[in-house]
């Protein structure tokens, strides 16, 4: 290993809990951190689903009081946070619990922040904005996909600017992260696949970021191994515990990967469409991933020769090109196997939105400045983007 003048950090909660029957320990937790009156930050479907009477019902056999706030929409916006800012002002919440996936845990944090630290949302746009610690705080997790139960960021959309801001703060990280596989025994096959192609991503990019360390690439090294093992049965039969467990360590480990050795352009231009068109997060990574990749081949030849190992590609007498190329090949069929949409003409019908062509150069621009691509290993120029949105469409 070569030596680099150069110090990481390493960011992860303080307490980790994964495992069946996990979510019992919530009302511990939050009183361990000083917490008595959370607020509980999730979505209308977490609700709808039942899981969050199960949270709450635990709170109040504990005693402990609680308020819910389930206004959160898929790609949180500020409206959101500042939403949930005035009910926990109003309500004299003391914590937060957020209940959900990405979208529940990234409201929850700006939350947190604004509550903490005064002023706007928008004001912690970058990287380590944040003055003061967050209030107590626990994060539950019910997807196996965006790790935001566990990490430093926080992804927000800026309504006025139609651009997702990009927040990375230590302070934001969860006291207390849980995953527990039975809140997940119910998400859908497409959520599930969108939310495993996300961790996926996670992995991916921090292989071959350009910060990476011997840290990272052990968790990224594992998370790829056991996506590669546990999503497509997860997919296929949700009920599958041992699936559902192994994509919970997957998601964390690939968390553990990129919260320290940060993301790449995947994640940089799955922003521009999440805040363009409000497309899921988790499929706009799935189908860029690849294309991004190959882009990315000749800076981390050896990388993505070893990533197709890992996800089974008998690499045995291959080039070191050639092993690397089936790599893509594996992503791509592992996408395909569970449902992920070829393209984002394909992922724009599936919602309702048209994705336009004519707005890639706009897209482009905004990438090019999204802070996720400081750490990709190969630096595109605006028209290596353009190409790339174009090969996805």
């Amino acid at each position: 290993m070569a030596v680099r003048e150069e110090v990481y950090g390493y960011f992860i909660p303080s307490v980790t809990l994964i495992g069946i029957g996990a979510a019992k320990e919530i009302p511990g937790k939050i009183k361990a951190l000083g917490g008595s009156k959370p607020l509980v930050v999730t979505d209308k479907g977490i609700t709808g689903a039942g899981i969050t009477k199960q949270i709450t019902d635990l709170l109040e056999a504990a005693g402990m009081p609680c308020v819910v706030y389930d206004e959160t929409i898929p790609n949180p916006t500020d409206k959101n946070v500042h939403d949930g800012v005035d009910i926990y002002k109003a309500e004299g919440c003391d914590s937060l619990i957020t209940l959900g996936g990405g979208s529940s845990h990234d409201c929850g944090k700006g939350i947190g922040l604004v509550v903490a630290n005064g002023g706007k949302i928008h004001d912690f746009e970058g990287v380590d904005q944040s003055t003061k610690p967050m209030p107590p705080y626990v994060a539950v997790n019910t997807t196996a996909g965006t790790a935001s139960e566990m990490t430093r960021f926080c992804i927000i959309t800026d309504t006025s600017r139609k651009v997702k801001m990009a927040i990375v703060d230590w302070r934001v990280t969860p006291g207390v992260a849980l995953d527990d596989p039975l809140l997940m025994m119910g998400m859908p096959p497409a959520l599930t696949a969108a939310t495993g192609m996300d961790a996926l991503t996670h992995a991916v990019e921090a292989y071959v970021s350009t910060i990476a360390t011997p840290m990272t690439d052990s968790a990224a090294e594992k998370a790829i191994e056991l996506i590669a093992t546990h999503l497509r049965p997860a997919v296929a039969n949700g009920q599958d515990i041992v699936a559902r467990e192994g994509m919970c360590y997957a998601q964390y480990l690939a968390g553990m990967a990129f919260n320290n050795a940060s993301l790449g352009h995947v994640h940089a231009m799955a922003h521009q469409l999440g805040g363009f068109y409000d497309l899921p997060h988790g499929e706009c990574n799935a189908i860029l991933l690849p294309h991004v990749e190959r882009f990315n081949l000749i800076a981390k030849m050896d990388r993505f020769a070893k990533i197709a190992q890992l996800m089974g590609e008998n690499t045995e007498g291959l080039s070191t090109r050639d092993a690397a190329e089936l790599a893509l090949t594996a992503i791509q069929n592992l996408s395909k196997d569970i449902g992920i949409p070829a393209g984002l003409i394909e992922l724009g019908k599936r919602y309702g939105k048209e994705v336009k062509a004519e707005d890639i150069d706009t897209m482009t621009a905004n990438a090019q400045k999204d802070a996720c691509g400081l750490t990709n290993p190969r630096t595109p120029k605006d028209m290596d983007v353009a190409a790339i949105y174009k090969a996805a469409l």
